[in-house]
C-alpha cells in the first residue's frame, strides 16, 4: 500500500489545479453497456491442518474428531461490473453470485473455513450469496452503495479461501488529483467467507478515511483512520520508498504501522502500537527480504471484525500474524522468478519467521516461529492461460498452548488451482 499525511494532502489538494487531468474518466465513458464486464472467478482449494503432539482439530462436533483439518472446495464467483452512462454524473451498477461447492470434507476433519456447518456439525455441501451495488460517477470520483470487496489498510475483506468476505454500506473513491488517491467509507455490515447473511461478524458499523500519494516514481505514502461502534479506534501509517541500483537491480523498504485503542465501549482493553519494517534486494531473478516488526501495549493487535484481511504488516504469513501483546519477529525470506531462466510464469518462494517475548499471560516467555514454502506456476498461452497453480506448505510452532490463535504445533498444506474466465 501507499502512505502519506494529511498535511501533505492539504498540500496536493492546494496545489491540484495544476495536476488535474485535462480529461475525466467520466467524460470519457463510453456508455453504461459499451464500458460493461463480465467475469467469472474459480478458485478450488484443498486445505490441510494437521495438529501434532495429540491435539484435535479444536473445531468438529465429532465424538472422535481427527488430529486435524482436511477439506477441498471450490468456489465460484461471478462478477457483472457495468459502465457508466454518459453526463456529468454517470450511473452504473455491480453485481455479484458467490456459491461455494464441497467437493470433501467429514465431519471429524471439518473446520477450515470453507464451508458453513449443518446441524449435525458437517459442512454444507453448497451455499449461495448474492448482492449488488449501485455507482455515481463524477469526474474521477466514484460513490459506490451497496455489497462489495474492499481493500484498505483499516477495512479489507479478506479473501484467503474458497469465497472473500462481503462488507455492506457506502465507499467513495477519488482520483481528481494525479497520484493522489482518497477514500472514504461507512460500513455496516460483514458478511463472513463461509456466510449467506449480510453481517455473520457482528459488526455495527465502522467509518473510515484516508489517502494514498506518490511524491515521485520511487516514494508513496498512506494514512488512514477508522472507527469501529463499540470496538476500537484504529490509526494506520506507510511509507515505501524504492531505490533504483545498478543495473537489474533495486532496494525496497516498506514501512507500515497501526495503532489501535478501544473505544470505552469494549469489555476488553485494547491498547496497541504495532509496526514492521521490511527491506527488499532484488537482483534479476532472486529477491531477498528481512523484516523486523514490534508489537507494544497492553493488548495484541486487534482485527477481524474490520475484515479478515485488515493487517497489513509484513510478517503477517500464512498461520500466524506474529502480532500478539509485546511480540517482536523477524522474517527472512527469498523469491526466485523462473521467467530469467526461460520459464516465464513459475515462481518459487521460502521464507522463515521467528517472534519472541510474547505475553501470554503466562510466566513463561511466549516464543513462535514458522516456516513456509511456496510454488506457484502460471500458464502463459493456449487454453489453459492465466490458469494458476499455487502451493503453500508451512511448519508452525510454539512453546505454550496458551496461544488462543492457534494450536501450538501445527503443519498446514494448501493447493489451489485459481482460472480466471473475462465472458464480456
Amino acid at each position: 500500500m501507499q502512505v502519506m499525511k494529511w498535511s501533505i494532502i492539504a498540500l496536493a489538494v492546494a496545489a491540484g489545479s495544476t495536476q488535474m487531468a485535462m480529461a475525466s474518466s467520466q467524460s470519457e465513458s463510453k456508455g453504461f453497456v459499451e464500458d460493461s464486464s463480465f467475469d467469472i472467478f474459480n478458485r478450488a482449494l484443498y486445505m490441510n491442518r494437521d495438529f501434532k503432539n495429540g491435539a484435535s482439530n479444536g473445531a468438529s462436533d465429532s465424538a472422535n474428531p481427527a488430529g486435524y483439518r482436511e477439506e477441498f472446495g471450490l468456489g465460484i464467483r461471478l462478477l457483472l461490473e457495468s459502465g457508466f452512462t454518459q453526463g456529468t454524473v454517470g450511473v452504473g451498477f455491480d453485481a455479484h453470485s458467490l456459491s461455494s461447492i464441497k467437493l470433501d470434507s467429514g465431519r471429524g476433519r471439518v473446520g477450515t473455513g470453507q464451508f458453513s456447518k449443518t446441524g449435525d456439525g458437517r459442512a454444507d455441501d453448497t451455499q449461495t450469496e448474492v448482492g449488488g451495488a449501485i455507482k455515481f460517477r463524477v469526474s474521477d470520483t466514484v460513490l459506490k452503495h451497496g455489497n462489495m470487496m474492499v481493500d484498505t489498510p483499516v477495512f479489507s475483506t479478506d479473501d484467503s479461501r474458497i469465497l472473500p468476505e462481503v462488507g455492506t454500506g457506502t465507499l467513495v473513491t477519488s482520483n481528481e488529483i494525479e497520484g493522489l488517491e482518497i477514500n472514504a467509507g461507512r460500513f455496516t455490515g460483514l458478511s463472513g467467507q463461509t456466510a449467506t447473511t449480510r453481517d455473520s461478524e457482528g459488526l455495527e458499523s465502522i467509518n473510515f478515511a484516508g489517502a494514498s500519494y506518490s511524491f515521485t516514481d520511487d516514494f508513496s505514502g498512506a494514512v488512514y483512520a477508522s472507527r469501529v461502534e463499540d470496538e476500537f479506534n484504529k490509526r494506520y501509517l506507510n511509507l515505501n520508498y524504492n531505490l533504483g541500483l545498478a543495473e537489474d537491480q533495486s532496494l525496497n523498504f516498506d514501512f507500515n504501522a497501526y495503532r489501535t485503542t478501544d473505544t470505552g465501549n469494549n469489555p476488553d482493553e485494547i491498547d496497541n502500537n504495532i509496526w514492521s519494517l521490511a527491506a527488499a534486494y532484488n537482483i534479476g531473478a532472486h529477491t531477498v527480504t528481512l523484516a523486523h516488526q514490534r508489537s507494544s501495549g497492553n493488548s495484541g493487535y486487534a482485527y477481524g471484525i474490520d475484515g479478515g484481511g485488515t493487517i497489513y504488516l509484513a510478517n503477517s504469513v500464512q498461520i500466524s500474524d506474529f502480532d500478539s501483546q509485546d511480540e517482536r519477529s523477524w522474517q527472512a525470506r527469498y523469491d526466485l522468478d523462473m521467467a530469467s531462466f526461460g520459464v516465464p510464469g513459475l515462481k518459487f518462494m521460502t521464507r522463515y519467521v521467528r517472534g519472541y517475548d510474547i505475553n501470554w499471560g503466562t510466566d513463561q516467555e511466549g516464543k513462535e516461529r514458522e516456516w513456509n514454502l511456496e510454488a506457484r506456476y502460471t500458464f502463459q498461452e493456449g487454453p489453459a492461460k492465466d490458469l494458476m497453480i499455487r502451493a503453500r506448505s508451512s511448519i508452525y510452532r510454539a512453546n505454550t498452548v496458551h496461544n488462543d490463535n492457534y494450536a501450538s504445533d501445527m503443519n498446514d498444506f494448501r493447493l489451489i488451482v485459481e482460472y480466471p474466465l473475462s465472458v464480456l
